[in-house]
């Protein structure tokens, strides 16, 4: 990855309009036809990447690592909601981003999300082994 403190401040963005699919109801999750928060996450794991796309080197990815989301408002099929995030702190591999998401003027969530970066063969190689081992062990 480049030097932190190209990478500090970095921004991202990504854009969804809310299908019936995507709604609360339509998951299982409750009776209320109102986007899952599900789908809210993913669009601001979409503004973190994008955030990320040119600081990142050849081979070199990330994984969500953790979040905490907080619902603001609620919304609908139809709505176009735009997510965002910055990028606000990088400790070793881990990068911190600010999160939010509108549409229009009133704002949906916010959200904290923490990525880690990887070396991407690396990473899938270990992950690989590890289904070895548990495989063999069974």
């Amino acid at each position: 990855m480049k030097p932190n403190e190209e990478v500090l401040g970095a921004v991202g963005f990504s854009v969804m309009t809310v299908r019936p699919g995507d709604t609360a109801v339509a998951m299982g999750l409750s009776e209320l036809p109102i986007v899952a928060t599900s789908h809210l996450l993913h669009a601001m794991e979409s503004a973190t990447i994008a955030a990320l796309s040119e600081y990142l080197d050849n081979g070199e990815t990330t994984f969500l690592i953790s979040t905490s989301i907080e619902l603001l408002a609620s919304a609908q099929v139809g709505d176009e909601l735009r997510a965002n995030a910055r990028c606000i702190n990088i400790e070793g591999r881990e990068i911190t981003f600010e999160c939010d998401i509108y549409q229009d003027d009133r704002h949906i969530a916010q959200a904290e999300i923490k990525r880690a970066t990887v070396e991407r063969v690396t990473f899938l190689a270990r992950t690989a082994a590890q289904e070895l081992l548990r495989s063999s062990n069974s």
